[in-house]
């Protein structure tokens, strides 16, 4: 299908290999660059935080990586009861249900914030508290709609983003020989740690580059900043984003 596109991949190391495999097997060449890695918050009050759930009548797990580093800094697990659970996306629920934890509540796709806030658990909240688990310096868009509604909203950040040590040689190489085909980009960080590591001699090719996003989010952020050729995936999903890098392939007439 994708008939040896080279497909820059920028997910965060530990989250990589996934979608590079499903790349591979569609016939393109997966280019891994990291451009964000995911570091525990070195903070003792999330135990004590953990250990005290049962005044919460709402946990929202904001990702993956938020149930994985609020286990780790647990001791591997989390007793969420009696609170219900809630989790953003797929990837989340599964990593949950990989915790031993059941979820109570998935929004529909495009399993995002939005999805969450329309569902009908989260109309009316007053007296409610929840607790949202996610890393530092998220958005406070869920919190606030939430506040909005009656509820009382408290955070637990347990890791946060950082712009990866790299050697940026290969990419400046691809880009330098035209080898480059369609970028993929998961969120605004990444995104922006993507042009900070990137030599601004390499910027306008990679600008000019088919790029696929995971939100509309992402997409204005991505137009701001000089993309203009720009996708968005209908979830967060790997499959989501092979889709589309499979259908800007065969728009492109792709010829290896």
């Amino acid at each position: 299908m994708l008939k040896g596109a080279r497909i820059l991949v920028t997910r965060p190391e530990h989250q990589v290999d996934d979608l590079c495999r499903m790349l591979e097997a569609a016939g393109g060449q997966a280019v891994r660059f990291p451009v964000l890695a995911v570091t525990a918050v070195g903070d003792g009050k999330i135990a004590e935080t953990l250990a005290t759930l049962d005044k919460f009548q709402w946990l929202v797990f904001i990702s993956a990586n938020a149930v994985n580093f609020a286990a780790r800094a647990n001791g591997g697990k989390i007793n969420p009861r009696p609170a219900s659970v809630a989790a953003i996306g797929q990837a989340t629920a599964e990593a949950l249900r990989q915790a031993g934890i059941s979820v109570d509540l998935l929004p529909n796709p495009p399993y995002n914030t939005e999805a969450l806030l329309a569902m009908e658990p989260m109309q009316e909240l007053s007296g409610q508290r929840f607790l949202i688990i996610r890393g530092e310096g998220g958005r406070d868009e869920l919190a606030d709609s939430l506040r909005q509604r009656g509820a009382r909203v408290d955070y637990l950040e347990v890791y946060r983003r950082v712009m990866p040590a790299a050697d940026c040689s290969q990419v400046h190489a691809l880009l330098a020989a035209n080898q480059l085909d369609i970028v993929t980009v998961t969120s605004g960080e990444a995104l922006q740690n993507l042009l900070a590591m990137i030599d601004s001699r390499y910027h306008p090719r990679l600008q000019s580059l088919p790029l696929v996003v995971i939100s509309d989010r992402i997409k204005q952020l991505a137009a701001e900043m000089g993309f203009n050729r720009i996708a968005v995936a209908k979830q967060a999903s790997d499959a989501a984003i092979l889709d589309v890098v499979t259908m800007m392939t065969g728009e492109m007439g792709w010829q290896n």
